[in-house]
């Protein structure tokens, strides 16, 4: 029953919350309502009875939406961020709204990492990835303009899922960088992380299971930002990259054209130009409530030039029409998800740098999680596909997990 899965999830939280600090509004007395009402009636859709933790960044209307800020301490939205409302029309239960940091930017909030306290779960979406890292919730969205997704899900070891551009209706959730920002799901499983898409968009075809594949031609592409990688991700995807070459899959390594060596700046100037437009009434009029490393990152935001900018998208789009051609020869790349294990300290979400490039791509990205680093900390790779080829991404990324299964610890 739905009850039951929502009280062991309860359960949990109260095992847990307060080393974790997943959690910024949980109403365990509402959340068993919703349970119990849609174990009295029909089946309304594919989450069913499943709990689901909404990010801080999307709006609720019937919890507060503080968007990581205390400036919106008391803020009541009229109504769900489109991606809430669909996920309470296909029968998911609405847990409660998870942690993010300050506009889900900088300044973290309270979460910790579940496999150790002591380190950082990665941001911004810090309490979804802890949650279902934690089996607190089986489901939690996230949003990704830089890392946000992908980061927090290599660090606390789940599943994430940044879909293409556009694919999560994106309505009712504040606006950060309107060319980049992305809905995507974190989960524990591909399938599940699939299961939760198609429940939001009516894209059956998302299913890992309606999907049918050939053996996939996998490229390994360390990037430009290859030095930045710790020796655990240099091993993970060398371990990959072995591993699926063991089980017939064709892997090549892939150097990305020279007009990609730009694009992670790129992506820097397109985000701090749209930023500071986003969150123009926040800085014009709430500036003196900004934290201080935020207030610093704002003032750094208006100082970028439309001519920066306009140079800066040039850059993306060519890259784009690159990448098209790239995928002529393969049907996915494996990538870094994270620099390394998540860092120790909860001042800093991590390193973004194996990030940047993706999001500014608008390309669907999964990450798998299948090592451990030297600190017993989860690790993994990212499987990307062509813009738009979400399902078929999916399905492969599902068949390398499975591949992957075997948990490795790096000495």
């Amino acid at each position: 029953t739905s009850e039951a899965r929502v009280r062991a999830g309860l359960d949990q939280i109260e095992r847990r919350e307060g080393a974790v600090g997943a959690w910024q509004h949980l109403d365990p007395e509402y959340a068993m309502q919703q349970a119990r009402a849609l174990d009295r009636g029909p089946a309304r859709g594919l989450l069913h009875g499943v709990p689901v933790g909404i990010k801080d960044l999307m709006d609720t209307a019937d919890m507060p939406t503080r968007y990581g800020t205390r400036i919106y301490e008391n803020h009541r939205p009229a109504a769900d961020a489109a991606c809430v409302a669909l996920t309470r029309a296909a029968g998911g239960v609405v847990m409660g709204k998870t942690v993010i940091p300050e506009f889900s930017c900088y300044t973290p909030g309270k979460t910790a990492n579940p496999h150790d306290v002591r380190h950082t779960p990665g941001g911004s979406s810090s309490g979804s990835a802890a949650a279902v890292a934690d089996c607190m919730v089986p489901l939690a969205f996230g949003t990704q303009t830089e890392g946000s997704i992908i980061r927090p899900a290599a660090y606390c070891g789940v599943v994430g899922y940044k879909p293409s551009f556009g694919l999560i209706c994106r309505a009712g959730v504040k606006a950060l960088v309107d060319s980049l920002d992305t809905v995507g799901v974190l989960a524990r499983t591909v399938p599940d992380a699939a299961l939760f898409a198609a429940a939001l968009t009516d894209r059956t075809e998302l299913l890992v299971e309606n999907t049918r594949i050939s053996p996939p031609r996998v490229a390994v592409c360390r990037t430009y930002e290859w030095k930045e990688a710790a020796p655990e991700t240099a091993m993970a995807l060398d371990s990959a990259a072995a591993t699926l070459a063991g089980a017939g899959t064709q892997v090549k390594d892939l150097q990305l054209p020279e007009a990609f060596k730009e694009l992670n700046a790129a992506h820097t100037v397109i985000l701090k130009f749209e930023v500071a437009r986003a969150l123009a009434y926040e800085r014009l009029h709430h500036f003196s409530s900004f934290s201080p490393d935020f207030a610093t990152l704002m003032k750094s935001c208006e100082q970028c030039t439309v001519e920066e900018y306009d140079a800066a998208v040039r850059i993306a789009e060519t890259c784009r029409r690159v990448l098209a051609g790239v995928f002529a020869s393969f049907d996915v790349l494996i990538a870094p998800s994270a620099p390394g294990e998540a860092p120790e300290g909860l001042g800093y979400t991590g390193n973004r740098i194996f990030n940047r490039i993706w999001s500014a791509l608008l390309v669907p990205c999964i990450h798998v999680p299948f090592f451990k680093g030297p600190r017993g900390l989860p690790v993994g790779v990212q499987v990307t596909g062509p813009f738009g080829e979400d399902a078929r991404t999916l399905a492969i990324a599902h068949r390398i997990h499975g591949q992957l299964a075997d948990e490795r610890v790096v000495p």
